[in-house]
């Protein structure tokens, strides 16, 4: 499954409601502001139920740390997997930063300031909400992909060429 970034279907609501970090004085992370970009999944149909965060520099545009989160039990990830792996699980649940992502050293510190940050509940209920929004942009666009295509050919035509062997 690929991600991609929320603010490419809702750049309105992206410019409004992405979370930034302004750190002072924090061990292990330098003076500065942190944007917390979101992306979800986007194939169609997939009901994962997680939110990557690109964690950019907000002055200098580097990224930073790509962190993943679920937020929904241990028991709904073990049916959507379809497998109860408590190693897999807990990367499905998080905050984690995400393995195959590139991670600056700042990574860790940016970690567990996302775990701080999603302790808030309005903050973890913003984020469902763009999920069912984008995922129901995602679906949308999976459907009109996937409509058959209108038959080119008369049923009689199909089948004869079916029992020639074609």
């Amino acid at each position: 499954m690929a991600y991609a970034p929320f603010h490419e279907e809702f750049p309105d609501i992206a410019e409004k409601e992405t979370r930034m970090l302004t750190v002072f004085d924090l061990p292990g992370l330098p003076a500065g502001q942190y944007l917390f970009v979101e992306a979800y999944c986007n194939e169609p149909g997939c009901d994962c139920r997680r939110v990557f965060f690109n964690v950019f520099d907000a002055h200098t545009h580097q990224l930073e740390a790509v962190i993943a989160y679920g937020w929904e039990s241990r028991d709904f990830y073990a049916t959507w997997l379809g497998e109860d792996n408590p190693a897999i699980i807990r990367e499905l649940q998080g905050p984690v930063l995400n393995v195959g992502s590139p991670q600056s050293p700042l990574a860790p510190a940016l970690l567990n300031q996302m775990a701080i940050i999603l302790k808030d509940k309005n903050y973890v209920e913003r984020l469902k909400r763009h999920y069912d929004m984008y995922k129901a942009v995602i679906d949308k666009k999976g459907r009109r992909r996937t409509a058959k295509p209108k038959q080119t050919f008369s049923k009689k035509r199909s089948r004869r060429h079916r029992n020639r062997g074609m």
